[in-house]
């Protein structure tokens, strides 16, 4: 009897107890039966190294089967494969599928919890040839499946794919790179992660230079070596993505190698749970670890409790488990909604000839977006509009904190922030300073090489140099941010090639990663560039230039009595006091002189007495344009007089031409002016420094003019050649130039010089700026030889012009990076202001006297003895004058005696007039025992 029946019944005799149980128990059928279960064919394609999806897929059966209100019956095919045996896999594949469609129970939906690798592409193709609805948990971003690349429409709508979380916790290491503006980084990763699709898209479009490799062993000394190769690539930032078992075994071993201080930093990734640990004496890793969302904290206990979900890491359980669970339901959804396709066509795997693809039209996706069931862990992100391959993924969160270990125990952990699963998400930090503690110091080894004013030794300075490049090195790390440790290149040369194609200098440390940065007055040049990179130029054009000795004209502040010569000098003396005593003798002897003859002379106005000393005052006087006054009355002293004038004009002119020729001809001295004008002389020997860039030019050069001469030889002698060829080819003239053959010998036999001191030194011990060595330099270190010292001069003009730059490694994004500092200094007028600063303001520049020019007069250093001589003449006329005074005051007054009777003397008219009319005579009268004849004749 049915239940309306017994209603019926009970109705008639109006029993209300039965009544209202059969009322209930009408209901509860009702319900039960207009929830249909829904029976759904699964078929889940594993791999054998994933057995814990496998295990979260039972966990979803389970839980659907204690939940019968979810209407649902799960009924699966297994298969679980070798990700590396492709054919076999897909065999095993095609046979259990097979088995389904022949069964009657072709699958509604397959599973795919392959990960990557042949095997997994396998699954995909066949997949989507035979037109299976199916839904993936395959590691790939979009584009990354390489056979769901060129799905249509109606493909993508039915054939999906959901990153695990595995694949989207490598995505912080880009927004951590980003946020710290990390240059470089090593990546290692255990066999739970799958990067092989990251090598390329993790950092792309990010200048950082970085390194994607796996753990290779659990052994500690096999990661050390692991680890000293990277850090061998000058590499300071390490990610560590695995197992906490990972994490530690890395640790450890860079804790054995010490790497951890300022100079590098470490991060941990891990989807496990709990804490980082390892030996570490002192270190600092900043860790990344996964945690439910606050919303799904109470159902993934229950899941885990009621359904012991206990694989780990947990959250991978809670993806596979709600990857199931939401297949399941969007099966059912179609299904109950009517949407299910009902003539669903299945072939077999031998059916498949490459084009016939059965066409679905099952919108798999959306009713995937659909469904509303909880989330386990974290809820899972769908774009909008596109396909859902590689942009769908678990939208978990992650916490950020720095753990500090001290003596292999932690002893505190500091969050920092968060970082919410995604594609492009950016970290989520508490404070954005405290982030820049955790970051490596960039700490760059630059390699440089000593060279006033670039590089400059000084114990004084911050990193124990100073100069141009030190300041400029100083305003760049302003904008590039980083540090750096200096040192001197342990041979001393810049970096050239020999023979065999070696390099030494600095050049070989770059080449050989002993360093990161080549800072000097480094000039680029083309085989230079072949090996490592240069940065745009910080300098001008430096050419080479001549370094010489300034010639110095000799000056003598009695240079006037060097325009003749000693013997000259004592002949003209000789001439002088022989003249003059014979002056003396002839007035004294000859009966016309005025001292013989003195009445006949009383009458003239000029009545000179030719004495010695007055013949010496005439004749020194003859000399001078005053004249000698007065000449003797005798013809004998005035022929004698005049031939003294004669010698006296010719010697004086003879001086005083002899002397503007010689101070004119002593600054006359013809320079070299030109490189031509060295390389034509032999007097001076010249030479570049050893293994410098000016040396490598005169060598090149005179190799090329050997080529040349060789290929004119050659050309010469051809025998093949017509008479008329070999004509044109016969000249008188060698038609190729041997200057720098001639040259390059003549540099090899002075001997090139080691170092800079060495080469001023040899131009300092030059005698003349004529005779003597010239350096060869670029002309920037003889600039600043000659901004430093008065002794030397730059001769010529540039050549050979080249630019100076910064030099990296090749390929180091340093390149980039000092481009854009140095074009921004440079828009900045910050060079202009380097140069002002160690050139015209350089604090050892030295202020020299300008050197004497054959336009300037006569300087005070070449006749500045004649006015010591009127010095020593007044100095000498004021000892004379105080002698006579002395003589005057102080002489022994004589006494008069037996004198009886002095009668006066009458004089005539004329001598009273004469004697008034003598100027500058003294008459004085002594007190002797004269009688009267005596002094009447003296009057």
């Amino acid at each position: 009897m049915s239940i309306s029946a017994l209603l019926k019944i009970t109705w008639e005799t109006r029993n209300p107890n039965m009544l209202l149980f059969l009322t209930f128990i009408q209901t509860i059928f009702h319900y039960s039966f207009s929830q249909t279960t829904q029976n759904i064919n699964v078929l889940l394609i594993n791999e054998e190294n994933n057995a814990l999806a496998e295990k979260s897929f039972e966990v979803a059966k389970e839980y659907v089967r204690r939940n019968p209100s979810l209407g649902l019956a799960v009924d699966p095919i297994i298969v679980v494969g070798n990700r590396t045996d492709a054919k076999a896999f897909l065999e095993n594949v095609c046979r259990k599928y097979t088995d389904m469609v022949s069964g009657k129970k072709p699958p509604h939906v397959v599973l795919d919890f392959t990960t990557t690798g042949v095997g997994s592409e396998t699954i995909k193709s066949f997949t989507s040839a035979l037109g299976l609805p199916t839904i993936s948990g395959s590691f790939g971003q979009e584009g990354d499946l390489r056979q769901w690349r060129g799905l249509n429409s109606n493909q993508t709508q039915y054939l999906l794919q959901v990153m695990p979380p595995a694949d989207l916790l490598p995505e912080s290491i880009r927004a951590i790179v980003t946020k710290q503006g990390i240059t470089n980084a090593a990546i290692i990763f255990d066999e739970f992660f799958v990067m092989d699709h990251k090598y390329k898209s993790l950092l792309q479009n990010i200048p950082t230079r970085h390194v994607i490799t796996p753990v290779k062993s659990f052994s500690k000394d096999e990661i050390k070596t692991q680890l000293r190769s990277l850090r061998e690539l000058d590499i300071v930032n390490f990610f560590v993505i695995g197992s906490l078992r990972t994490i530690k075994n890395v640790l450890d071993a860079a804790n054995e190698n010490q790497y951890f201080g300022r100079k590098t930093a470490w991060f941990a990734l891990s989807l496990d749970k709990g804490d980082i640990s390892c030996g570490c004496k002192d270190a600092t890793i900043v860790y990344m670890k996964p945690t439910p969302d606050a919303k799904s904290r109470d159902r993934l206990g229950k899941v885990k409790t009621t359904y012991s979900m206990n694989g780990e890491p947990e959250i991978t359980s809670a993806f596979y488990f709600d990857l199931s669970l939401r297949t399941f339901l969007t099966i059912k959804s179609l299904l109950d909604s009517g949407k299910w396709p009902n003539d669903m066509k299945y072939m077999s795997c031998d059916d498949y000839d490459g084009k016939n693809t059965p066409t679905r039209t099952l919108d798999l996706k959306t009713a995937f977006q659909e469904v509303k069931e909880t989330p386990t862990y974290a809820p899972f992100f769908i774009p909008e509009d596109g396909s859902m391959n590689g942009r769908s993924y678990m939208e978990f969160t992650t916490d950020l904190s720095a753990v500090t270990i001290k003596d292999g125990a932690s002893i505190g952990s500091k969050p920092l922030g968060s970082w919410k699963a995604g594609l492009s998400n950016p970290l989520t930090l508490t404070d954005p300073e405290n982030m820049t503690d955790y970051s490596a110091q960039l700490v760059y080894r630059i390699v440089t090489l000593v060279q006033d004013p670039f590089i400059i030794l000084d114990e004084d300075a911050p990193k124990g140099f100073k100069g141009y490049c030190i300041d400029l090195i100083e305003e760049i790390r302003k904008i590039v941010k980083f540090d750096y440790e200096i040192t001197l290149v342990p041979d001393g040369s810049f970096g050239n090639m020999d023979e065999n194609g070696n390099w030494n200098g600095i050049v070989k440390e770059l080449m050989e990663k002993r360093a990161d940065i080549g800072l000097s007055s480094l000039s680029v040049m083309a085989e230079r560039e072949n090996v490592v990179d240069f940065t745009v130029p910080y300098y001008d054009l430096v050419g080479i230039t001549i370094l010489m000795k300034l010639p110095r004209t000799p000056t003598s502040l009695f240079k006037f009595l060097t325009v003749l010569e000693n013997d000259v000098w004592f002949s003209i003396l000789a001439a002088y006091f022989f003249t003059s005593f014979l002056m003396w003798v002839f007035d004294k002897w000859s009966p016309y002189s005025y001292q013989n003859n003195r009445e006949k002379y009383k009458d003239d106005d000029e009545r000179r007495e030719f004495t010695l000393k007055e013949c010496l005052w005439f004749c020194m006087t003859s000399l001078t344009p005053q004249g000698g006054g007065e000449a003797p009355k005798n013809l004998s002293g005035r022929l004698l007089a005049a031939t003294w004038w004669l010698f006296g004009f010719i010697i004086i002119a003879s001086y005083t031409a002899n002397l503007a020729a010689f101070l004119t001809v002593s600054r006359l001295d013809t320079p070299i002016e030109s490189l031509d004008d060295l390389s034509k002389q032999y007097k001076i020997q010249y030479a570049p420094l050893n293994d410098s860039s000016s040396m490598t030019y005169f060598e090149r050069m005179a190799n090329i003019e050997i080529k040349f001469y060789e290929i004119w030889k050659e050309m010469s002698l051809n025998d093949s050649l017509s008479d008329v060829e070999r004509a044109k080819l016969a000249v008188w003239d060698y038609p190729v130039s041997d200057k720098y053959t001639k040259m390059w010998q003549a540099m090899k036999e002075a001997g090139l010089p080691n170092t800079v001191e060495e080469a001023v030194a040899r131009v300092r011990a030059s005698k003349s700026s004529s005779e003597g060595f010239a350096w060869l330099g670029d002309a920037t270190d003889v600039r600043y030889q000659v901004l430093t010292s008065c002794d030397l001069q730059m001769v010529g003009d540039e050549f050979s012009r080249k630019p100076y730059a910064i030099a990296v490694q090749q390929g180091s994004p340093l390149k980039d990076q000092f481009n854009n500092a140095i074009l921004q200094l440079l828009n900045k007028r910050k060079l202009e202001k380097l140069k002002e600063t160690w050139w015209n303001n350089n604090p050892k520049a030295v202020k020299c006297e300008k050197q004497d020019d054959q336009s300037d007069g006569i300087s005070i250093q070449n006749i500045g003895g004649v006015f010591i001589v009127i010095f020593m003449g007044i100095g000498l006329a004021c000892v004379t004058l105080g002698v006579e005074y002395w003589w005057y005051k102080w002489r022994k007054r004589a006494v008069i005696g037996d004198v009886t009777q002095v009668q006066p003397v009458k004089l005539s008219k004329n001598e009273i007039s004469t004697n008034e009319g003598k100027k500058n005579e003294n008459v004085s009268f002594r007190s002797r025992n004269l009688n009267l004849a005596d002094l009447k004749r003296k009057f």
